[in-house]
């Protein structure tokens, strides 16, 4: 990839649905460059596809945090299943080094929050945990 491959990549980022022309426009170059350059890199795996960004997906909760989990001895798939059955949770991580997974959690309030680490440190399973608020987000390309 090239710096010309960057930029629109980037642009892409900013808004996958403009238009060839409107990238063509802003990255100063032809519109058959820009197709040119996206059949390439779609070619090349290196753009592996285009999704869809709905209001829940850019709506913050409230109350975001990180909290990371250490698990007793083969529970790792057990605690996973429980945490997607957990409407706060947004997302779970498999991680190497001192914790087995990281869990992103989103509430609306502080109390929501604290009942959630609560009901996630009673799994069985879960011997210890460390939770991170999340104060400010900012998205690469954006």
């Amino acid at each position: 990839m090239d710096e010309l491959d960057g930029r629109l990549v980037q642009a892409l980022r900013r808004d996958g649905r403009a238009s060839v022309s409107e990238l063509a426009a802003d990255l100063g170059v032809t519109r058959a460059t820009v197709k040119a350059r996206m059949d390439r890199l779609r070619q090349a795996g290196e753009i592996a596809g285009f999704t869809v960004q709905t209001r829940a997906d850019v709506a913050a909760h409230a109350v975001r945090g990180l909290m990371m989990l250490g698990i007793e001895g083969r529970g790792t798939e057990r605690v996973m299943r429980a945490l997607a059955g957990m409407v706060e949770v947004q997302a779970v991580h498999s991680t190497n080094g001192t914790w087995d997974l990281i869990v992103e959690l989103g509430t609306e309030t502080l109390e929501d929050f604290d009942a959630c680490l609560f009901a996630i440190r009673r799994l069985d399973g879960v011997t210890r945990s460390e939770t991170n608020l999340l104060l400010s987000t900012r998205r690469a390309g954006r």
